[in-house]
């Protein structure tokens, strides 16, 4: 048994961690999520050491490219130093592999209804969600959803953001438009 509860309204891939997200049509996901989310942090040459957004938080203004080098060059210009790009880690414990939230959610927290602990400035969810009037992602954790070809199993909400946290249960392609549905009971 399905259910539709909505539709996919966008879709964000952040290549690289701490920088602004680019929308896409279609992503493929697997079981780490959306390809190429997330792949790539930034790092101090000299120190080794990784360098955030809550240390540095122009760094929220840069949309990646997917060009290591020129990203790179790019964040160096805005930030006043040199930085390079390193391949991220194996995901951190708590991390999920999908972000979703809804357009509804993000319009509360514009209205100033913020869960507390979260920060309503930027979700950066993988997945906005058109749903319709009064629904709620949050009401699905422990729930499953079919997001076009692709299984995930909702498992939490996050701490700091607005949304839902997901896991990946099936791998395929997601776009903008699909529906989304509950599966199962």
């Amino acid at each position: 048994m399905t259910d539709v509860v909505g539709s996919v309204a966008q879709l964000s891939v952040y290549p690289v961690k701490s920088l602004a997200g680019r929308t896409v049509g279609a992503a493929e996901v697997g079981p780490a999520g959306l390809a190429g989310d997330r792949a790539w942090i930034v790092v101090d040459p000299a120190t080794g050491e990784r360098v955030t957004v809550k240390a540095s938080p122009a760094m929220a203004e840069v949309v990646a490219t997917g060009d290591g080098e020129a990203d790179a060059a790019t964040l160096a210009a805005v930030l006043g130093r040199p930085v390079r790009l390193a391949r991220a880690g194996a995901p951190q414990p708590g991390a999920a592999a999908v972000h979703l939230v809804s357009r509804a959610a993000v319009d509360r927290a514009a209205a100033g209804e913020v869960p507390e602990g979260c920060s309503a400035d930027d979700p950066r969810a993988n997945v906005v969600l058109d749903l319709p009037d009064g629904a709620d992602e949050r009401s699905w954790v422990g729930r499953t959803l079919r997001l076009g070809e692709v299984e995930v199993h909702v498992t939490r909400t996050p701490k700091h953001c607005l949304g839902v946290y997901a896991e990946v249960r099936s791998a395929g392609t997601v776009r903008t438009g699909d529906p989304v549905e509950l599966v199962g009971p």
